[in-house]
């Protein structure tokens, strides 16, 4: 089978596709064909093995796993022994976590893993944007923030993956929406739902008197900012969200209890597959009831992955970067 692999640190050439053998499920296992996986983030932090802190998951030296990759959905085309859960041919979708593996034709993942069925009416594009965004933006939302009907949440970096689900989930779970992204996006995060839209290059949405402020919750869907900044925009009580982690924010986190406002990180991927099942299953089901649609910045074939690294790395895109190993009409 193809997988797309790299053996060193750097720009997105150091990705190429290369032939390896498929693998075989074993017991408690599943063998997905790949029909698409997503090319996130953390893909192009482990690919680059910066900042700092993604070579303590990806290897410090040397990448640890060939084989990026964690967001796949595709077709269940082998099971192993004692497998219940699911039978060959079911479309399925999921998250592999730190293991990665995703990128390639096939992936092999305990059938107790962070596996679910996929709804009909739901694409596998649209499944792996799920994996590669809402999953990271509802725990935020929901656990670190604790939005709610009523809340105010302003939402930084509101155009790209995580940012485009939190806009939509955050309405979802009754909140009114501030949105901070460039012009070329402003059409697409309004029609996500957001009651109003701050272009970053004309506002500062961290100022006091910003528009829709004081807030319940700032989100920094792509850590741009700091809790020393968003504090001029949060109420009292309110709580800034962070997704990249810093030795600043850390200490923050642990400062911040000794007052009212409150800084949070949080390392959703690193969730047990107990704790994201039932999400990415809600996640499936708002999807297929259209009242969530995951934004896709564009598909590429597997052979193109660098090209899926250089959109990453632009830090421009609208919603996630897919790559599509095995395409549905195809067999692997």
């Amino acid at each position: 089978m193809r997988i797309a692999a790299y053996h060193r640190y750097g720009a997105p050439e150091v990705v190429g596709v290369e032939e390896r053998e498929r693998p075989e499920p074993g017991p408690g296992e599943i063998r997905v064909r790949v029909h698409a996986a997503s090319v996130g983030a953390a893909d192009a932090a482990g690919r680059s093995g910066s900042p700092w802190f993604a070579r303590l998951a990806f290897g410090l030296r040397r990448p640890r796993n060939a084989v990026l990759g964690s967001d796949f959905a595709g077709v269940v085309d082998a099971v192993g022994g004692g497998v219940t859960r699911f039978a060959v041919g079911d479309r399925v979708f999921g998250a592999t976590g730190a293991d990665g593996g995703a990128h390639a034709d096939a992936v092999v993942v305990r059938e107790d893993g962070a596996v679910v069925p996929l709804p009909d009416g739901v694409s596998v594009e649209a499944a792996v944007a799920i994996c590669d965004g809402a999953m990271t933006a509802l725990p935020f939302l929901r656990d670190g923030g604790r939005v709610r009907r009523g809340s105010r949440v302003l939402v930084n970096g509101a155009s790209g993956a995580v940012g485009a689900a939190a806009v939509q989930l955050a309405v979802h779970l009754g909140a009114e929406v501030t949105a901070v992204c460039g012009p070329s996006h402003a059409e697409l995060v309004t029609g996500l739902g957001a009651a109003r839209v701050v272009d970053y290059t004309h506002e500062d949405a961290m100022r006091r008197d910003a528009p829709g402020a004081p807030f319940d919750v700032v989100f920094d869907a792509v850590g741009k900012s700091t809790f020393r900044r968003a504090r001029a925009v949060l109420a009292p009580d309110g709580r800034y969200l962070t997704t990249v982690p810093s030795w600043a924010i850390m200490a923050q986190q642990v400062t911040s209890r000794l007052g009212h406002r409150r800084a949070v990180v949080m390392f959703t991927g690193l969730r047990s597959a107990e704790a994201k099942r039932p999400d990415l299953e809600q996640l499936a089901a708002l999807a297929a009831a259209g009242t969530f649609t995951p934004v896709i910045e564009r598909v590429l074939p597997l052979d193109a992955v660098a090209d899926a690294h250089r959109l990453v790395d632009t830090g421009h895109k609208a919603g996630t970067v897919v790559i599509t190993p095995v395409p549905e009409h195809q067999e692997a």
